[in-house]
């Protein structure tokens, strides 16, 4: 499993396929099911709560890994942009991290979260 698949089950709570993305030429299209979105924030908030550390998983994709029990290594960040095609500097963990916590909030949104737009901004 990827590592946003991996992080998104967490979150979702179920077996979450992995994230959508481009059909393959030729597939059919999947057929859309009517399900009600995922309120991410809520599911989170309610994790933070739980937690014995204060952790900002609304703005730092370290904390937010961290509140569902992942590995948030540098390494482990590394290998999230690469999956989730980030061309900046992989050395450059600020501006990196920044990215990848939009990216996150957004493949959450895309595939049945919901998600403020303060965190999609």
């Amino acid at each position: 499993m990827s590592i946003l698949g991996n992080l998104m089950s967490r979150i979702f709570g179920r077996g979450q396929q992995e994230p959508a993305g481009p059909a393959a030429p030729g597939a059919a299209a999947p057929t859309a099911v009517a399900t009600a979105p995922v309120d991410i924030e809520a599911i989170l908030q309610e994790k933070a709560a739980k937690s014995a550390q204060k952790l900002n998983w609304r703005t730092s994709i370290v904390d937010l890994m961290k509140l569902v029990g992942m590995d948030s290594s540098l390494a482990e960040r590394q290998k999230l942009a690469q999956e989730l095609g980030y061309t900046g500097n992989l050395q450059d963990s600020a501006t990196m991290n920044v990215w990848l916590h939009k990216q996150v909030m957004q493949k959450l949104a895309e595939n049945g979260g919901k998600i403020p737009a303060n965190l999609l901004a």
